[in-house]
């Protein structure tokens, strides 16, 4: 192959894995020949850039290549710079040394040496899905990131588990970094922070630790639920935020609640902390959850261009696990990896097959009882009406709405669901389920009553 053909397959590359994946990993990569035993010679920026590369997309780049050039058989990474003009860049490239881990330490040009925690590539504002209960973080965040002037400080970012507070705070360290490459940016978690402070106060290094730590340009503290009821840990956080500050220096913090729900966080601290502008990562919605699952779905095609889904299989995951978005990327990935190991596409069957584990420990716990009564109170109706025999439009309407719910939060069967609503048959709870699903296409009030219910009972 040469290096014509290979600019060639630029191209189709871009339509595979998208523009921003295209741009970011396979742009910057430079074709330097293949061996006769078939390794594939690419040249990429550094160590991590090659790994990272090599690990994510390195299938889908040999099976691009092999369709020019036959007796490719794998891909070597080679780290150093790759757009050398005298392009003698195989000279100062020394080979990587795979596979590593995708990740990258968190330090600045100045200062090689700051404790700092490593940052995933993969979490960069590119693969974060915004949907309504993240787009004033996801906001906060992206303007935060573009540096200049200080204008949210602290910016403290809170929400439950695998709600996309870590997934932020690596993308802004990222986009600063790329922005500013002068930029002194510390990332870490508080338990490191504690860590440290320990550390020197053991070693007698207490002056070097406050050096270091007020010498940064951004300082970015994750879970910092952690310090609370440390009080020499806590004591020195104050002070060290309190210089950055001084010095228009910018901080951001994330937790898992907000900082006047910390157990045991000395008022000062909590005091400081809302000082600056303080946002809530709401629990993810349905749109939300399909929306990531959708992302993540181009990502494993690139990978696996051979691999098949079955409309309604991303719908029902993200029906279906609601709490954690980690679980459900999870979930995901282990479909995509089990499909692939036994050469099946993935279909409904797949689904209950591979994930059974994932689908009990994420069933939700909302009965039809419960179901029943929320909607008969929503609609102002009697229960006895609600699943007794008439059928006139006041009472037709939020049955359906209720067997629609049931059928989607509960784990129960059609037959068991009708037993419920007066000795109902299968097919006419069927009929509403399917009732609804059009009319939440053609009417917005009646898609509007049926997700406020959901959240409601989800709640």
């Amino acid at each position: 192959m040469t290096k014509e053909q290979w600019g060639a397959l630029q191209e189709q590359i871009c339509k595979t894995i998208g523009q921003n994946n295209y741009k970011t990993w396979i742009e910057p990569l430079r074709f330097r020949g293949v061996t006769p035993e078939g390794i594939v010679t690419l040249q990429a920026p550094t160590n991590f850039f090659g790994t990272y590369v090599s690990q994510n997309f390195g299938d889908m780049l040999l099976a691009q290549i092999s369709t020019v050039e036959p007796s490719a058989r794998r891909l070597a990474f080679q780290a150093g710079i790759v757009d050398d003009p005298s392009d003698k860049a195989e000279e100062k490239a020394k080979p990587l040394n795979l596979p590593e881990t995708e990740q990258a330490p968190v330090t600045s040009s100045r200062d090689q040496q700051l404790p700092g925690a490593p940052l995933d590539m993969r979490f960069t504002f590119d693969t974060f899905v915004v949907g309504k209960p993240n787009e004033l973080a996801h906001a906060a965040a992206r303007r935060v990131a573009e540096g200049g002037p200080v204008m949210f400080n602290p910016l403290f970012l809170y929400g439950g588990v695998g709600l996309g507070k870590t997934h932020l705070m690596h993308a802004i360290a990222w986009e600063l970094s790329q922005r500013n490459p002068g930029l002194t940016v510390l990332y870490l978690s508080a338990e490191q922070f504690m860590y440290r402070f320990v550390q020197a106060l053991r070693e007698r290094k207490m002056m070097d630790f406050k050096e270091m730590f007020r010498s940064v340009d951004v300082l970015m503290v994750d879970d910092v639920q952690f310090i609370a009821g440390k009080d020499s840990t806590q004591e020195e956080f104050f002070h060290t935020f309190n210089a950055l500050v001084d010095q228009n220096k910018q901080i951001i913090i994330s937790a898992d609640r907000a900082p006047d729900e910390i157990k045991d966080l000395e008022n000062r601290i909590r005091s400081r902390l809302q000082s600056g502008l303080v946002v809530d990562l709401h629990p993810t919605d349905y749109e939300l959850r399909l929306g990531i699952l959708q992302s993540k779905v181009e990502v494993y095609r690139g990978m696996h261009p051979g691999l098949q889904i079955d409309d309604g299989v991303l719908e029902f995951l993200a029906h279906r696990i609601s709490t954690n978005v980690r679980v459900l990327e999870g979930a995901l990935t282990r479909l995509f990896a089990f499909a692939s190991l036994v050469g099946k596409p993935i279909n409904m069957d797949l689904v209950q097959d591979s994930l059974a584990d994932v689908l009990r420990a994420s069933e939700r716990k909302i009965s039809i009882d419960e179901i029943q009564r929320k909607v008969a109170e929503h609609y102002n109706i009697r229960l006895s009406d609600m699943i007794g025999p008439k059928r006139v439009r006041n009472f037709a309407r939020p049955r359906q709405v209720a067997m629609y719910l049931c059928k989607q939060l509960t784990s129960r069967s059609l037959p068991e669901i009708g037993r419920r609503f007066g000795g109902r048959d299968h097919t006419t709870v069927m009929h509403g389920v399917r009732r609804i699903e059009e009319l939440r296409q053609q009417d917005g009030q009646i898609d509007e009553d049926v997700e406020m219910l959901r959240r409601a009972l989800e709640a």
